[in-house]
């Protein structure tokens, strides 16, 4: 039996509002410390060894999941202009090749960029605002090679295939290109990685001589650069929390200054779009759960178009040219509200009971149809167009499952499982059909939880290896997100973060008593912030689960929100509280995964993995976490996996993926028992 790496102890002590926490694994935050490497790397091996035996089944799973995939592709060519673009795979190949026709969808194929030849040089490749120019000349796109999520920026002449002279060395997520097709703007990240100013660049001229646009230096906000759907107006949303507002620059006066669409105002949160002489506006400041409204550009009046109404939750909008889509969610399931300006409002309607919808590639401001991206647990990814007027659907394409899976093999419902509280919370359960519900199949659960974010009911070809041997697996909507309106989040955050962990349990409780699961072969997954609910669940009630799969885990929560110079530190209070802040310190102290690990001994086993070079979980949460446990119970199966080379997104090649995919199945599968 391979012995257990021990991370030494070194002398720390918190001190914060008359409390000393001794913290003897704080050094590992010390990357450049030669010691650090050297235990994650024998955490690495430790893992490793103690999956060994279940290298036939990882290779097993992995040969499952490349089955079912077709490799080479193509997605749906959507028209703008005189072009259809669209992104193909090949086989063997890990990365998406972007390619254009003339003319029709079925012309002349152009490529445009090959991710694969961008990425042959290096372990970890990541893109980034992938952009045309508005006169199809020039492509602008954005590459991280470690995983740190700081991006440099190329320009591609389309009509040669030539990178041009202009470098960007440092960007963020989002860009846009003002109507000439000669300035384009990007967001760049402080040291803190917040993105916090908006530049212009003008092809041609050197980086150093960009002009800065935009700069906001109040620390909890993140911008966002996007373009109106009209074409006709660059917007600059800046987005915390629990406010939302938006600036916005005529695109064919990139050189103006950006105008305040409404003024900020606190708590009040609104997503902005483009038509015509109006701006279209989904706001929350009469309502969390959001209205529309209508309102002319040079600040008149605003009429409202459809009012608030509490749980439908409205939380953006697109705008065309006779008509606009607002997207939301309606009793847990996401949805679309298409309004025409006849007045007539229809809300597209599925049939299944759990399912994932949201806008596809829609790049024609007058086009007379909508396209959607539309799944579920049971249906695969399928692009639609819509027509508006007669609410009609064309379906163009279903993502190929192969290897002969029937669909009709599996089923998807909604459950509803009741909080200790009282509170209803909504879990999407799959299954296969002839997997009987009388308690004795193993269970995974996923849950997340954080951000109003709300996960989606969307099929996965991997998660077919899983159901195949007989598991149910549920995502349970936990609060925290967003999946039940504003309150839903509200109710998971700060003081009441507690709500996100007991609501875990509690789905749990449903499902086994419900007879979905055998209460002795339960098991967890969550990612990011996932990983805290997940961790902080099983501090409230380790013998709840058998095994669990914590992702790049948010498990230090005290000392990461006191340090004001990591990345969303300072952002973050408003989802997570300040720790310098006594009453604020008091609640994260008794819910933070890391700070109380006292009943390890009944602890499920668990796997939980890290990137070194993630901005947003250090990879010492995961890392400090795991060492503390082993600490404290010598002999439960304590996991790390760090990738050296990747961030918080973990490996970027799709074969890669799949090799975690199926080391992660295999983890859970050897835990619960199955073969």
């Amino acid at each position: 039996m391979p012995t257990p790496p021990i991370a030494p102890k070194r002398p720390y002590v918190r001190e914060l509002h008359g409390e000393s926490v001794p913290d003897p694994w704080f050094w590992l935050r010390e990357r450049e410390d030669p010691a650090v490497i050297e235990y994650l790397e024998a955490e690495n091996s430790y893992a490793l060894a103690m999956m060994e035996h279940t290298a036939g089944l990882q290779q097993t799973i992995f040969d499952e999941i490349k089955a079912r995939t077709q490799e080479t592709d193509l997605d749906v060519p959507a028209q703008r202009g005189e072009y259809w673009y669209a992104t193909r795979t090949e086989e063997g190949k890990p990365y998406r090749i972007w390619v254009r026709m003339h003319g029709t969808p079925d012309g002349l194929e152009t490529l445009m960029l090959d991710e694969n030849d961008l990425a042959a040089s290096h372990d970890y490749f990541r893109s980034a605002n992938i952009t045309v120019s508005p006169d199809g000349r020039v492509l602008a796109y954005a590459v991280d090679t470690t995983g740190a999520e700081r991006y440099v920026t190329r320009f591609r002449d389309l009509a040669t295939g030539a990178d041009l002279p202009d470098v960007i060395p440092l960007s963020y997520y989002s860009g846009a290109w003002a109507s000439d097709g000669e300035h384009y703007f990007y967001t760049t990240p402080n040291d803190a990685m917040r993105p916090w100013q908006v530049w212009r660049h003008r092809l041609g001229s050197d980086a150093g001589k960009d002009v800065l646009v935009h700069q906001e230096d109040d620390e909890r906000y993140f911008l966002h650069l996007r373009r109106s759907r009209s074409g006709e107006v660059v917007f600059i949303d800046a987005d915390s929390a629990m406010t939302a507002d938006s600036r916005w620059v005529a695109a064919d006066a990139a050189q103006g200054p950006p105008l305040p669409v409404l003024p900020r105002v606190e708590g009040v949160q609104y997503f902005v779009d483009h038509r015509g002489s109006d701006f279209w506006i989904v706001t929350n400041d009469e309502g969390r759960d959001g209205r529309l409204i209508r309102m002319p550009a040079n600040g008149g009046q605003a009429t409202e178009v459809v009012p608030h109404e509490t749980g439908v939750k409205l939380q953006w909008v697109d705008a065309f040219a006779d008509h606009v889509v607002v997207w939301g969610r309606d009793r847990g399931l996401p949805g679309a509200l298409v309004v025409r300006d006849d007045g007539t409002r229809r809300w597209l309607e599925f049939d299944e009971s759990v399912y994932e919808v949201g806008p596809g590639d829609n790049f024609e401001f007058d086009a007379p149809l909508l396209r959607i991206g539309y799944q579920s647990p049971v249906t695969p990814p399928s692009v639609l167009d819509v027509d508006v007027t007669t609410g009609e659907r064309t379906l163009l394409k279903q993502t190929a499952v192969l290897g002969g899976v029937d669909r009709g093999d599996y089923t998807a419902t909604r459950a509803w499982a009741d909080a200790r509280d009282g509170t209803r919370v909504p879990v999407s359960v799959v299954r296969r059909a002839d997997v009987p519900l009388d308690g004795s199949a193993p269970l995974v659960v996923y849950a997340y939880g954080a951000y109003e974010i709300s996960m989606p009911a969307a099929f996965s070809i991997a998660r077919l290896s899983l159901l195949d041997r007989g598991l149910v697996y549920a995502i349970a909507h936990v609060r925290g997100g967003g999946e039940m309106g504003k309150a839903w989040h509200e109710e998971g955050r700060l003081a009441d973060k507690r709500n996100t962990f007991t609501d875990l349990i509690d789905v749990v409780t449903h499902l086994t008593e419900a007879g979905y699961g055998d209460p002795g072969r339960v098991a967890s997954i969550g990612q990011s912030a996932g990983g805290l609910t997940v961790a902080g669940a099983c501090r409230l009630a380790p013998r709840a689960f058998r095994a669990v799969v914590a992702g790049v885990p948010f498990v230090d929560v005290v000392n990461t929100m006191l340090d004001e110079s990591l990345p969303l530190t300072i952002g973050e209070w408003e989802e997570w509280g300040n720790p310098a802040v006594a009453d604020e310190y008091a609640w994260i102290r008794a819910y933070a995964p890391y700070e109380d690990v006292s009943q390890c001994e009944e602890y499920p086993a668990i796997l939980a993995t890290a990137g070194l070079n993630d901005p947003r979980v250090s990879y010492w949460e995961p890392a400090k976490w795991v060492a503390k446990l082993r600490a404290a119970a010598a002999g439960r199966l304590l996991l790390l996996k760090t990738e050296m080379g990747a961030g918080h997104f973990a490996r970027s090649a799709r074969y890669e993926r799949w090799e975690d995919e199926a080391f992660e199945q295999a983890f859970l599968l050897d835990q619960l028992g199955v073969v």
